[in-house]
């Protein structure tokens, strides 16, 4: 309800108390005046007590004094002096006399009869209903004039905001018309004024951000995780450093971060960003005396630094820097690098395609030469291999020199009755012994159609260790790739090994990502049903993204299924997961298929996982992965 509406219904709550206040004192007035007249009557009557005669003189007597609505005198002796006058029940009355209807009964006995009257108040109310009849006209005239007075000035101050609020809507929409002043009166003067002043603020700050707008529109949008300038303004860079009119030379430096799908899988999206800021605050910190050194996010994992007027030799100094500041960074997170660095001095009118072919060669190489490598290239002679060239070396290399190495991570059981179970992850190192980056191997191999030559590496080496220390007790899991086990020639050529080591067999455990196994189901079942001829099991890894995921638990029936790590990361906050994991464990348990949750990283998650009674637990808070060495294996194995 609006105010002006709450108004007039005070207004009227009040004058109708002003009229029942006025009526409650004429009434009272009027009573008074009634028990005055019948006390005087009551006292002048017993002067009569010894009446003697008829009725109707008596009446005569008495109207002389007093006026009578009924008058009724009763001789006890002689009937013929009674007398009845008037009407005992008055006839209607007209509009507000009712409101005062009044009685003045008296019966009074005498020595010859008995008399009964009631006294006539109608002067006495008729007096008293014109004085309320005036009363009324007062109070409503004043409750009229003010109700009109107050609808004028509500049409008035209805007038004076409906013109601010169409004001106010024009200025959100920016049209800053001159205030018409002579529209906005009384009290909303000032109201007036503070929007002329509101206009004049909100048309500066507007020019304010046109021009920090247009600023900004001339550098370039910046990186949300790492406060980077983003690739449009480094191609913009690129685009000047090619122009033949600059004089510029200096160094470009592209910084990858090999780790970055790797830690978004264990870890999850935020670890993954927390990675990518570290990388950044530690590239502000090499580059800090460097003021005209411009940094740029070019790609998901790819940095990039131009500095012009720097050397080569002061370029090397900085990269040391960084690749230190990574090494203890590294020892920190526990992985297997951070990033690599590319480093390509530029002169004027370097053509910028070639610039970046320079920078993803040295980047490549670095990833060669081991973890939080640097490598400097100039120029490219023709005899260098760059890019993916140098990856399908580098893998040939590692190949025939069986550079592999192995860390182990436990998987714990949660029940007695399932086998203790351990995942081998395969590491690759160069001829210096250095770590390549792990995923950037796997992926150059599958590119290069090299990935069934790596898995029979990772395959011939487990089977090794496990002939070579037969004391080893539990299950051994080892990664496979997709490619591989849908590869019917692969399939036989393990099954053939396998089913000569069949006491071998039985120990392993071959995992394999969900996502590249349901490309092409019939070679699943096959690759499955092949490994179980000759006793060794078979885990999912990643399950629970793909859509045909429940087909697995029907049709290709693996002896594992490890879910995803993102079910189990936040799993406490989250009862759509917690159902769908109970789900998934219900039927797999159904099935005999046991149930591993990984990326278990906090203690809530794992005392959710226990609670829905998965089979094992694997992760960072369960067990971290340690380096396989050989004088170490029976004491971290058996």
């Amino acid at each position: 309800m609006t105010t002006s509406k709450l108004f007039q219904l005070f207004l009227f709550l009040l004058f109708s108390g002003l009229t029942f206040l006025s009526y409650q004192h004429e009434r009272q007035s009027l009573i008074a005046q009634a028990d005055i007249t019948l006390n005087q009557y009551a006292s002048h009557i017993k002067q009569h007590k010894q009446w003697q005669g008829s009725g109707e003189a008596l009446y005569n007597t008495l109207k002389q004094d007093y006026n009578f609505q009924f008058f009724q005198y009763i001789d006890k002796s002689d009937s013929s002096n009674n007398f009845t006058k008037g009407l005992l029940v008055p006839k209607d009355k007209a509009d507000l006399t009712e409101l005062f209807t009044l009685e003045s009964p008296h019966t009074q006995a005498l020595d010859a009869g008995r008399l009964q009257v009631k006294l006539s108040n109608v002067l006495a109310i008729d007096h008293t209903v014109a004085q309320f009849k005036n009363h009324l006209m007062i109070i409503w005239t004043t409750f009229l004039l003010i109700s009109l007075t107050h609808l004028l000035l509500s049409m008035r101050q209805r007038k004076s905001i409906h013109y601010i609020s169409v004001y106010i809507e024009n200025l959100a929409n920016l049209s800053f018309d001159a205030i018409e002043q002579s529209r906005i009166k009384g009290e909303y003067k000032g109201i007036g004024l503070m929007l002329e002043k509101s206009k004049q603020r909100l048309k500066a700050k507007i020019d304010e951000f046109d021009a920090a707008h247009e600023k900004l529109s001339k550098t370039a949008f910046q990186d949300p995780i790492t406060g980077f300038a983003t690739r449009a303004l480094f191609t913009e860079k690129l685009d000047e450093i090619g122009k033949i009119e600059r004089k510029e030379q200096g160094i470009l430096v592209v910084i990858r971060a090999t780790e970055l799908t790797t830690i978004n899988q264990m870890h999850g999206r935020k670890a993954g960003d927390d990675y990518l800021a570290r990388i950044a605050h530690e590239i502000r910190r090499a580059f800090n005396d460097k003021p005209h050194a411009l940094c740029y996010r070019i790609s998901t994992a790819d940095f990039a630094i131009v500095i012009a007027e720097l050397s080569i030799k002061q370029a090397v100094t900085i990269a040391e820097g960084i690749k230190t500041a990574f090494i203890v960074y590294q020892q920190q997170v526990g992985t297997a690098s951070i990033a690599h660095i590319g480093l390509v001095p530029y002169l004027q009118d370097s053509d910028p395609v070639s610039l970046m072919t320079l920078s993803d060669t040295a980047v490549s190489i670095a990833q060669t030469l081991g973890p939080n490598s640097y490598h400097v290239q100039e120029k490219l002679t023709g005899g260098e291999l760059f890019g993916e060239s140098r990856w399908k070396v580098a893998i040939n290399d590692l190949l025939r020199r069986k550079a592999i190495k192995f860390y182990v991570q436990a998987i714990r059981p949660c029940r007695n009755d399932v086998e203790s179970y351990r995942e081998l992850l395969s590491r690759f190192y160069n001829s210096q012994g250095k770590l390549l980056p792990t995923t950037t191997v796997i992926a150059m191999a599958e590119r290069h159609g090299m990935s069934e030559e790596i898995d029979k590496l990772v395959v011939l080496n487990t089977m090794r260790i496990l002939l070579d220390y037969p004391n080893l007790s539990g299950l051994i899991g080892i990664n496979i790739s997709p490619a591989s086990a849908t590869n019917k020639a692969f399939v036989a050529w393990l099954k053939n090994i396998l089913t000569r080591q069949r006491q071998i067999a039985a120990r392993l455990v071959f995992e394999v990502n969900e996502s590249g196994m349901q490309t092409n189901l019939s070679a699943t079942y096959h690759f499955i049903n092949e490994l179980h001829s000759v006793g060794s099991r078979i885990s999912i890894e990643r399950f629970g993204l793909g859509f045909t995921s429940f087909k697995f638990f029907k049709e290709v029936r693996p002896d594992f299924i490890k879910l995803d790590h993102s079910y189990t990361q936040g799993i406490s906050q989250d009862p759509h997961n917690k159902f769908f994991v109970k789900m998934i464990i219900d039927i797999a348990r159904k099935l005999s298929i046991r149930v591993i949750a990984t990326g278990v990283e906090k203690q809530e998650d794992q005392l959710i996982m226990e609670q829905l009674l998965v089979d094992g637990l694997q992760g960072y808070y369960i067990a971290q992965p340690t380096p396989f060495m050989q004088e170490d294996k029976l004491k971290s194995l058996a």
